[in-house]
């Protein structure tokens, strides 16, 4: 979920699990190999299609709360719905794609969640539409939980950081423009004007996907079985370092969702007032995203893991306080604070996972994930609830306290490690 986007958290650790196998060692692909092209631009848009859909109502919320007459944390479920729905089956779908085949698993997700894509704008009610994007974030799971496993058993090791790196891009690219696009056209023809056409560009870049994405040359199918993934699933969680890893990320997101679900509100009432578009175009602060979720390996270089935490949890914080102005200018300053902080500290613990696993990688990824989309559920519900209860100022406290856990967490990690490495599996 690392990476340059908060949608971008894929499974890292799955590449590390797959990438040495000896039998595809000499023919997977490599830059200007052929095929090549086709796969990274296959997969660049299924991570567009998936994170434009998985996020498409937050930008929104303002106006579907009125075509609904319903509050902002009713409205926010349109949101926790598809995101906690692919916390759930990220790890299921993982397990699936090992035994019918990465390509095969990515396309049936796409084509189910851009089917409901298109029936979502003719939802009678709120409480029809919930449903269908919890239907929709359970099928978007599949693409995730597949996208690196394929990169890995098709491209060649020294390729994986580039071809990953084009999918990580399609997250940002879709996860930031599906909420502009959607914006501005819900500014001139309404919200459900605004998901379907948002839904017809996803239907265009699935079957683009299908179309370009070559045929596995090297995918071994293996069983189903329940109780090895429950070992090694138990295995994890009772690593305490990944446990605390796990709770970082999950925190680290409910800042940032609950600051993206309700900043719509905050700036469509007095004293800012901004049109609909413009407010869709707040999203573009997550470029900021990008850069500093490149630069946290430097930064855990010079400063260590939670030396790095800690200075994500300041930054973050200083970015909540800031954000208390009624100025426009120093509102946008707290987002990007916010923002460069939360990507550097997920970037972070993210990696994190993959280093402290060293078997079952792809499933403590999974399980990572898990946490993290669930704290982006908790945060787009419990903030809008405190936007509601206390305006701005409470979403800003629930924050605020999501970063204390943070800091709390990281507080008794340093003196873990005081006492001893702790082992791993």
């Amino acid at each position: 979920m690392p990476s340059a986007s908060t949608e971008a958290s894929t499974t890292v650790g799955a590449v590390a699990a797959t990438s040495d196998r000896s039998h595809t060692a000499d023919s997977r692909v490599t830059p200007g190999g052929p095929g090549y092209r086709r796969m990274s631009l296959a997969l660049f848009l299924a991570g567009v299609a998936t994170f434009a859909l998985l996020y498409s109502t937050q930008a929104l919320l303002p106006l579907i709360s009125d075509g609904f007459g319903t509050t902002a944390s009713a409205a926010s479920w349109t949101v926790s719905a598809a995101t906690g729905a692919l916390a759930l089956f990220v790890l299921p779908m993982s397990a699936l794609s090992e035994r019918f085949g990465r390509r095969t698993l990515m396309t049936a997700s796409l084509a189910v969640a851009v089917t409901v894509g298109l029936l979502i704008p003719f939802a009678p009610s709120l409480g029809a539409l919930v449903v269908l994007r919890a239907v929709q974030g359970a099928a978007l799971a599949g693409v995730p939980a597949s996208a690196t496993a394929y990169l890995a058993e098709e491209v060649r090791p020294k390729a994986l950081i580039t071809a990953i790196g084009l999918f990580v891009a399609g997250n940002s690219v879709g996860g930031m423009s599906g909420r502009v696009v959607t914006g501005w056209v819900a500014q001139e023809w309404g919200w459900r004007v605004a998901l379907g056409v948002l839904g017809l560009i996803a239907v265009g870049c699935a079957v683009a996907f299908r179309l370009l994405l070559p045929a596995p040359r090297h995918f071994v199918a293996g069983s189903l079985r329940p109780r090895v993934l429950g070992r090694t699933v138990r295995a994890h969680l009772a690593n305490p370092l990944l446990r605390r890893l796990y709770a970082i990320g999950a925190l680290f997101m409910t800042v940032f969702g609950a600051v993206y679900t309700v900043i719509g509100y905050r700036l469509a009432d007095a004293p800012f007032s901004l049109p609909q578009g413009v407010i869709g175009s707040i999203f573009l602060v997550y470029l900021v995203g990008t850069v500093s979720a490149s630069t946290a390996g430097k930064l855990v270089g010079r400063l260590g893991r939670r030396g790095a935490l800690y200075l994500a949890g300041g930054t973050t914080t200083a970015g909540l306080l800031v954000s208390l102005s009624d100025s426009l200018v120093l509102v946008l300053l707290g987002l990007v604070l916010i923002t460069a902080g939360f990507f550097a500290g997920h970037a972070a613990a993210s990696s994190a996972v993959s280093h402290t696993a060293k078997k079952g990688r792809a499933q403590a990824s999974a399980l990572y994930q898990s946490a993290y989309y669930v704290g982006s559920s908790a945060g787009s519900t419990l903030g809008a609830v405190a936007f509601h209860a206390g305006g701005w100022g409470g979403t800003v406290s629930l924050g605020l306290l999501a970063v204390v856990g943070v800091v709390a967490i990281t507080v008794v990690g340093s003196r873990a490690a005081r006492r001893g490495p702790v082992p791993v599996h």
